[in-house]
């Protein structure tokens, strides 16, 4: 009797453990303070800050990049609490202003805030794009020409093991392999130098 509720125990916390590997996490900021960092993300570069939003996909509330920064500046959030290897990220994007860049994307497998992967979309110059950024440097491995519509856009991005695939309004534009990170890091939000943009419905799933 004591082998099998050990054996029925062990079957058991195992369930907990794959269901925690795989498991699905999603922020829409509707429960977060207006004028704050949302709960969980870092402010590493830019300024990340909740606010309303009329148009948000889910409202009230949306997270927002609302620095103006200067050229070559990344701005960033992480979500603190993810770690992933194999990793499935969904977000919805609404570009708000920007002279010199304008959109954003999805940072994935960041070790830190200098080395990352992104995907992102710029509605100025058309283009879906892939890099790997390592000690702040970003190389160029994919990329895609998507004349901008107005309003949201959904980016959807895919990596396991070295292979990525990059999706924008459901339609896969990026294939590619890489492993310069092959480590399992944090997800988190992007935009370059002026470009402020609203984030919504950002979703996770995978495994370390």
């Amino acid at each position: 009797m004591k082998i099998i509720m050990i054996f029925v125990f062990g079957v058991m916390m195992t369930a907990v453990v794959v269901a925690a590997q795989n498991g699905k996490m999603s922020w829409n900021f509707d429960t977060d303070k207006i004028g704050e960092t949302a709960k969980g993300f870092t402010n590493e570069r830019g300024r990340w800050e909740v606010v309303a939003d009329d148009t948000a996909p889910s409202k009230p509330n949306v997270l927002a990049q609302l620095a103006r920064s200067s050229g070559q500046t990344f701005n960033l959030t992480l979500v603190t609490n993810t770690n992933y290897k194999d990793v499935d990220v969904t977000v919805k994007m609404r570009a708000i202003a920007g002279s010199t860049d304008q959109g954003g994307g999805i940072v994935w497998r960041a070790k830190d805030a200098k080395n990352y992967y992104v995907a992102r979309y710029n509605p100025l110059e058309d283009n879906y794009r892939l890099y790997h950024v390592v000690n702040g440097q970003r190389s160029e491995l994919k990329s895609a020409e998507i004349p901008h519509p107005l309003g949201w856009q959904t980016l959807r991005v895919t990596m396991t093991g070295d292979h990525i695939e990059c999706y924008y309004d459901g339609k896969k534009y990026l294939d590619a392999k890489d492993s310069t990170f092959k480590e399992a890091g944090k997800i988190g939000l992007w935009t370059k130098s002026d470009a402020q943009t609203h984030f919504d419905d950002l979703v996770v799933s995978g495994k370390p």
